[in-house]
């Protein structure tokens, strides 16, 4: 599934490449909110029903149309034709087109945290039980993503990480 929010981001992305290879400055701090909202709308991806992760998504979409506002103003500086041309892409987006795909070399694991949470990650040397990590996550409230039988992602309240990671600290001493 691919949102609006998602393909705006990926139109965004590629303005800004292309306006970094043409020798334009991007903004400080453009780039860290691109991977904040990258990050909200793959979680929201993952649980569109949580209540954290929609407001999310929705402050995410408003960073969007900041950012996209801070970048067609750079855009601007090339001419009217190359403005019109990242316009017609936006447009593009908001008919619920598909305009860019997402390269498969891209990392699986999130750039950010989800909103409000930490994310911990952890490599093992030996697969393990999923069930037993799963009740170690679920007994502390955390949310779990199984990358592969010996990676694993957690996401929760700091503390109910912390105490979640310790009791897996056995599976590290594993061989």
């Amino acid at each position: 599934m691919s949102l609006p929010s998602e393909q705006n981001w990926l139109v965004l992305h590629h303005l800004i490449t292309d306006l970094t290879k043409k020798g334009y400055e991007i903004p400080d701090g453009i780039n860290l909110e691109m991977g904040l909202i990258r990050s909200t709308i793959s979680s929201y991806k993952r649980d569109p029903s949580h209540p954290d992760l929609i407001n999310g998504l929705a402050n995410a979409e408003m960073s969007l149309n900041n950012v996209q506002g801070t970048l067609l103003i750079i855009a601007e500086e090339e001419g009217d034709e190359y403005v019109d041309h990242w316009l017609d892409l936006l447009k593009k987006v908001m008919r619920g087109e598909k305009v860019f795909e997402f390269p498969d070399s891209r990392s699986k694991f999130l750039a950010n945290t989800p909103p409000g949470l930490i994310t911990g990650r952890i490599n093992l040397r030996v697969p393990l039980a999923e069930e037993r990590v799963q009740e170690i996550a679920e007994w502390n409230g955390l949310i779990i993503e199984f990358e592969d039988d010996v990676t694993v992602q957690l996401h929760g309240d700091k503390e109910d990480l912390q105490h979640g990671l310790k009791e897996m600290g056995s599976f590290f001493l594993e061989n």
